[in-house]
Protein backbone atom coordinates (compact mmCIF):
# COMPACT_ATOMS: atom_id res chain seq x y z
CA UNK A 1 0.00 0.00 0.00
CA UNK A 2 1.47 3.62 -0.69
CA UNK A 3 2.30 5.74 1.75
CA UNK A 4 0.58 8.34 0.55
CA UNK A 5 -2.48 7.83 2.82
CA UNK A 6 -0.38 7.07 5.84
CA UNK A 7 -0.56 10.83 7.53
CA UNK A 8 -4.27 10.52 8.02
CA UNK A 9 -5.01 6.67 7.69
CA UNK A 10 -8.03 5.68 10.31
CA UNK A 11 -10.07 9.53 10.17
CA UNK A 12 -12.94 8.72 7.79
CA UNK A 13 -13.44 12.24 6.96
CA UNK A 14 -9.11 13.14 6.18
CA UNK A 15 -9.28 9.85 3.98
CA UNK A 16 -12.39 10.48 1.71
CA UNK A 17 -10.79 13.91 1.24
CA UNK A 18 -7.80 12.39 -0.06
CA UNK A 19 -9.22 9.67 -2.15
CA UNK A 20 -12.14 11.88 -3.80
CA UNK A 21 -11.11 15.98 -3.92
CA UNK A 22 -7.24 16.28 -2.88
CA UNK A 23 -4.97 16.98 -6.22
CA UNK A 24 -8.09 16.39 -7.96
CA UNK A 25 -8.92 18.98 -10.56
CA UNK A 26 -12.64 20.80 -10.38
CA UNK A 27 -12.83 23.78 -12.85
CA UNK A 28 -15.78 25.18 -10.25
CA UNK A 29 -15.14 28.84 -9.04
CA UNK A 30 -17.18 28.21 -6.23
CA UNK A 31 -15.43 25.35 -5.14
CA UNK A 32 -12.48 26.69 -5.28
CA UNK A 33 -13.57 29.54 -3.63
CA UNK A 34 -14.70 27.27 -0.88
CA UNK A 35 -10.87 25.70 -0.61
CA UNK A 36 -9.53 29.14 -0.54
CA UNK A 37 -11.42 30.14 2.72
CA UNK A 38 -10.67 26.41 4.50
CA UNK A 39 -7.35 26.98 3.66
CA UNK A 40 -6.91 30.21 5.18
CA UNK A 41 -8.71 29.02 7.79
CA UNK A 42 -6.33 26.41 8.56
CA UNK A 43 -3.67 29.10 8.93
CA UNK A 44 -1.73 28.39 12.37
CA UNK A 45 -4.11 25.29 12.83
CA UNK A 46 -4.29 21.40 11.90
CA UNK A 47 -6.11 20.83 8.31
CA UNK A 48 -7.92 17.84 9.86
CA UNK A 49 -9.33 20.63 12.51
CA UNK A 50 -10.95 22.64 9.16
CA UNK A 51 -12.05 19.56 7.60
CA UNK A 52 -13.92 18.39 10.80
CA UNK A 53 -15.76 21.56 10.86
CA UNK A 54 -16.47 22.10 6.81
CA UNK A 55 -20.33 21.24 7.37
CA UNK A 56 -20.22 24.02 9.59
CA UNK A 57 -18.87 26.85 6.96
CA UNK A 58 -20.34 25.39 4.52
CA UNK A 59 -23.90 26.23 6.44
CA UNK A 60 -22.63 29.85 7.65
CA UNK A 61 -20.99 31.19 4.39
CA UNK A 62 -23.70 29.90 2.24
CA UNK A 63 -21.97 27.15 0.57
CA UNK A 64 -19.28 29.41 -0.57
CA UNK A 65 -21.41 30.89 -3.18
CA UNK A 66 -18.92 33.84 -4.20
CA UNK A 67 -21.60 36.61 -4.54
CA UNK A 68 -23.88 35.60 -1.54
CA UNK A 69 -20.14 35.27 0.86
CA UNK A 70 -19.49 39.13 -1.01
CA UNK A 71 -22.92 40.51 0.44
CA UNK A 72 -23.15 39.53 3.96
CA UNK A 73 -23.52 41.96 5.99
CA UNK A 74 -20.89 42.62 9.48
CA UNK A 75 -24.28 41.40 11.89
CA UNK A 76 -23.99 38.17 10.22
CA UNK A 77 -20.41 37.73 10.35
CA UNK A 78 -20.82 39.03 14.16
CA UNK A 79 -23.37 36.28 14.62
CA UNK A 80 -20.93 34.10 13.35
CA UNK A 81 -18.33 34.51 15.94
CA UNK A 82 -20.93 32.77 18.27
CA UNK A 83 -21.07 29.31 15.79
CA UNK A 84 -18.95 26.81 18.00
CA UNK A 85 -18.86 24.45 14.28
CA UNK A 86 -16.67 27.51 13.18
CA UNK A 87 -13.21 28.95 14.69
CA UNK A 88 -14.32 32.11 15.82
CA UNK A 89 -11.10 33.99 14.81
CA UNK A 90 -13.03 37.62 13.63
CA UNK A 91 -10.13 38.00 11.28
CA UNK A 92 -10.48 34.81 9.48
CA UNK A 93 -14.28 35.25 9.43
CA UNK A 94 -13.81 38.51 7.86
CA UNK A 95 -11.74 37.75 5.62
CA UNK A 96 -14.26 35.29 3.91
CA UNK A 97 -16.47 38.32 2.45
CA UNK A 98 -13.20 40.46 1.65
CA UNK A 99 -11.67 37.27 -0.19
CA UNK A 100 -15.23 37.25 -1.83
CA UNK A 101 -15.09 40.23 -3.15
CA UNK A 102 -11.85 40.13 -4.32
CA UNK A 103 -12.48 36.78 -6.49
CA UNK A 104 -15.88 38.91 -7.43
CA UNK A 105 -13.23 41.82 -9.02
CA UNK A 106 -10.81 38.63 -10.34
CA UNK A 107 -13.80 37.20 -12.22
CA UNK A 108 -14.63 40.63 -13.71
CA UNK A 109 -11.13 40.98 -15.09
CA UNK A 110 -10.04 37.27 -15.80
CA UNK A 111 -13.83 35.82 -16.85
CA UNK A 112 -13.79 33.53 -14.11
CA UNK A 113 -11.33 32.37 -10.80
CA UNK A 114 -10.74 29.86 -12.44
CA UNK A 115 -8.74 31.14 -15.11
CA UNK A 116 -7.13 33.21 -13.10
CA UNK A 117 -5.90 30.77 -11.07
CA UNK A 118 -4.83 28.11 -14.09
CA UNK A 119 -3.52 31.40 -15.71
CA UNK A 120 0.00 30.69 -13.48
CA UNK A 121 0.30 27.19 -14.98
CA UNK A 122 -0.75 28.20 -18.81
CA UNK A 123 -3.65 25.60 -17.90
CA UNK A 124 -1.47 22.57 -16.65
CA UNK A 125 -1.40 20.71 -13.76
CA UNK A 126 1.68 20.41 -12.06
CA UNK A 127 2.49 16.40 -11.19
CA UNK A 128 5.51 16.06 -8.35
CA UNK A 129 5.75 12.84 -9.38
CA UNK A 130 6.33 11.86 -6.18
CA UNK A 131 7.95 8.67 -4.57
CA UNK A 132 8.46 9.38 -0.81
CA UNK A 133 6.28 11.86 1.01
CA UNK A 134 9.21 13.40 2.30
CA UNK A 135 9.72 14.59 -1.18
CA UNK A 136 6.13 16.77 -1.31
CA UNK A 137 7.41 19.93 -0.81
CA UNK A 138 5.33 22.60 1.66
CA UNK A 139 6.02 25.59 -0.85
CA UNK A 140 7.53 26.25 -4.19
CA UNK A 141 8.15 29.49 -6.53
CA UNK A 142 4.65 29.11 -7.76
CA UNK A 143 3.08 29.35 -4.43
CA UNK A 144 5.10 32.04 -3.76
CA UNK A 145 4.14 34.20 -7.17
CA UNK A 146 0.63 32.61 -6.80
CA UNK A 147 0.60 34.32 -3.13
CA UNK A 148 2.43 37.56 -4.01
CA UNK A 149 -0.49 38.36 -6.39
CA UNK A 150 -3.10 37.03 -4.66
CA UNK A 151 -2.37 39.65 -1.35
CA UNK A 152 -2.46 42.43 -3.70
CA UNK A 153 -5.75 41.60 -5.33
CA UNK A 154 -6.99 41.45 -1.69
CA UNK A 155 -6.64 38.39 -0.68
CA UNK A 156 -6.15 37.73 3.18
CA UNK A 157 -4.55 34.53 4.53
CA UNK A 158 -2.71 33.06 1.63
CA UNK A 159 1.26 32.71 2.57
CA UNK A 160 2.87 30.85 0.06
CA UNK A 161 2.84 27.62 2.52
CA UNK A 162 -0.79 27.74 2.65
CA UNK A 163 -1.30 28.88 -1.13
CA UNK A 164 1.07 25.80 -1.64
CA UNK A 165 -1.96 23.89 0.39
CA UNK A 166 -4.59 25.68 -1.66
CA UNK A 167 -3.05 24.33 -4.86
CA UNK A 168 -3.07 20.85 -3.98
CA UNK A 169 -6.81 21.15 -2.93
CA UNK A 170 -7.57 22.50 -6.44
CA UNK A 171 -5.58 19.83 -8.42
CA UNK A 172 -3.46 22.60 -10.23
CA UNK A 173 -0.51 20.59 -8.10
CA UNK A 174 -1.22 16.72 -7.96
CA UNK A 175 1.23 15.54 -4.95
CA UNK A 176 -0.20 11.81 -5.17
CA UNK A 177 2.84 9.67 -4.45
CA UNK A 178 3.72 7.55 -8.23
CA UNK A 179 2.10 4.29 -6.32
CA UNK A 180 -1.11 6.14 -4.96
CA UNK A 181 -3.70 4.32 -6.69
CA UNK A 182 -6.17 7.77 -6.14
CA UNK A 183 -3.53 10.00 -7.86
CA UNK A 184 -5.56 9.69 -11.24
CA UNK A 185 -9.18 10.04 -11.35
CA UNK A 186 -11.79 12.78 -11.53
CA UNK A 187 -13.54 14.39 -8.83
Amino acid sequence: MSQCRKWYEGDPILEAYHDREWCRIRHDDDFEFEMLCLEGASVGLSWRLILHKREAYRAAFHGFRIDACADMSDEELDALLNDPGLVRHRGKIYSVRKNAQAVQRIRAEFGSFDAYLWSFTDGQQIDGGWKTVEEIPTVSELSRTMSRDMKKRGISFMGPVITYSFLQAIGIVNDHLADCEYRDGEC
